[in-house]
């Protein structure tokens, strides 16, 4: 297993903001499309979240909107999210938990506060586009066993990622009690360059 080389794709996920309707906290989840250096299949059966081996849970935030013009800007607070590994797969969009149900294989910090943008939200009746980009640090790992093969983020990205995401324009409302809306979104992640962290 060799370390992702600075600048190469690490990772594509999909998933799904949510926004809890009392406190308003929010926090995303989902699972891994692909994820570099992992020979063999990260699904089960038929790629989708109840197949997925390999899932993301974040730790509930806080957001902040700055509106200019027909731009919406989202300033989400620091926090963790974190990798599991799920023998027997089983998450679903509707219980966010489930995706956090796994063995803790990874944890990231997000490094800096995350700024996404929300473009035609403001005048217009409906947005056109909506992203994000950040960069989180690896601040813990662990070994894990996949498809017969010993696998550690520690050695894959041992400095972390950089991750562009692009969400949904219409969220899905009143499908899940307790949260106001739900976005689907799909991230794509390149390696942070550098040494390396201590082992």
């Amino acid at each position: 297993m060799q370390q992702i080389l600075p600048g190469e794709v690490a990772w594509y996920v999909t998933g799904r903001f949510y926004a809890a309707a009392e406190g308003g906290a929010l926090l995303d989840a989902g699972y891994f499309l692909h994820l570099q250096g992992v020979e063999g299949d990260l699904f089960s059966g038929a790629p989708g979240e109840g197949t997925a081996y390999l899932t993301f849970l974040a730790d509930p935030f806080t957001a902040t909107n700055v509106v200019n013009g027909d731009i919406t800007l989202g300033m989400d607070a620091v926090g963790d999210f974190a990798v599991y590994l799920n023998r027997a797969p089983r998450a679903t969009f509707t219980d966010p938990a489930s995706f956090g149900a796994g063995e803790e294989v990874a944890r990231f910090r997000r490094v800096a506060v995350v700024t996404g943008a929300t473009v035609g939200a403001g005048a217009k009746a409906a947005p056109l586009f909506a992203l994000n980009v950040f960069s989180a640090s690896l601040v813990s790992c662990r070994e894990f066993e996949l498809g017969g093969r010993r696998y550690d983020f520690g050695r894959l990205m041992p400095n972390g990622i950089t991750q562009w995401g692009t969400a949904a324009t219409t969220a899905i409302v009143g499908e899940l009690p307790g949260y106001t809306s739900v976005i689907p979104f799909v991230g794509s992640a390149i390696a942070i360059g550098g040494e390396g962290r201590p082992a």
